[in-house]
């Protein structure tokens, strides 16, 4: 049955059942009689067929969602039990959101890589709900999440404290400011904020509202990166992360603005599905834990 949804999946995520064969190392009759045999086991038809593409009917978008589940709890198994005999090794499936994604993470795999070269990870970086929701479902081994998240489906441990402060380009007015200045006094700037969803969304609305702070104006980007090119060109300021913005605070093209109420802290978060571990996620949690401490401020 595992190889039968492996073949589904794979001519599903494919579209075409040339594509899945060629990506599976099969023939493509071979691809069309795992899928007219598993169709028949699941009493109705799964794909809709064209000259120009297969896809999913309502049918096989709820198998295709299951299946994903099914194959993501059949692999952590198989490396439960390789792990019983064999050294650490194994593919390992990682999440992070971008603050940790972007830049701790690489630190991070470096090190794994150095150590366990064996250990082949997988990387998915996107905001906070859309990694929790990918580890929830089996589709991640681990999820490196931040802020404040309620989920009876996982198991979220704190692992590191991260401190966010308000940043502006060295050209911008604040940056010429001597002294603390109260967060009221920004509510004319021009404010680039993260998509909802996101941590650092997350604790900038906890910032506005816990202070009293209405901007004037707000931009609204779906990536920390976009958002430091936008904060250094002059675009408008923005409160973003220690581990985000520490090399440009130090060459000097972006400069934290000296707040009274700041920083604001937040805590970043491991977010697992299950309690059980291989030992090449052992090895990254343990890595993880470890390499906080480099980019503490």
């Amino acid at each position: 049955m595992d190889q039968q949804l492996r073949v589904f999946v794979t001519v599903a995520e494919m579209e075409n059942f040339s594509r899945a064969a060629e990506k599976l190392h099969m023939t493509q009759p071979a691809v069309s009689q795992y899928i007219q045999t598993f169709e028949r086991t699941m009493g109705t038809k799964l794909l809709e067929r064209s000259n120009k593409y297969v896809r999913l009917n309502k049918a096989g978008e709820i198998v295709y969602h299951h299946a994903k589940e099914i194959l993501g709890i059949y692999t952590k198994m198989n490396y439960l039990i390789d792990d019983l005999t064999n050294k650490t090794s194994g593919s390992i499936s990682i999440g992070a959101s971008y603050s940790y994604g972007e830049y701790v993470l690489p630190h991070v795999i470096k090190k794994m890589h150095e150590q366990y070269p064996l250990i082949i990870p997988t990387v998915t970086i996107g905001n906070t709900k859309e990694i929790a929701k990918l580890v929830r479902k089996h589709q991640l081994d681990v999820g490196i999440i931040e802020g404040e998240i309620e989920d009876n489906h996982l198991l979220i441990e704190p692992f590191a404290e991260d401190a966010m402060y308000v940043v502006a380009s060295p050209k911008h007015r604040l940056s010429k400011r001597n002294g603390d200045m109260n967060l009221a006094e920004l509510a004319e700037e021009t404010w680039i904020v993260r998509e909802n969803g996101s941590g650092t969304r997350e604790i900038t609305e906890k910032m506005f509202g816990s202070y009293g702070l209405v901007p004037k104006k707000t931009l609204e980007f779906g990536s920390t990166q976009l958002i430091k090119e936008s904060v250094e060109a002059g675009l408008g300021i923005s409160l973003l992360s220690w581990w985000a913005i520490r090399k440009e605070c130090t060459i000097g093209t972006m400069k934290i603005i000296d707040v009274k109420q700041l920083p604001m802290k937040r805590e970043f978060s491991v977010a697992l599905r299950s309690p059980f571990k291989t030992k090449a996620l052992n090895v990254f949690l343990e890595l993880v834990k470890e390499d906080k401490v480099d980019h503490e401020l």
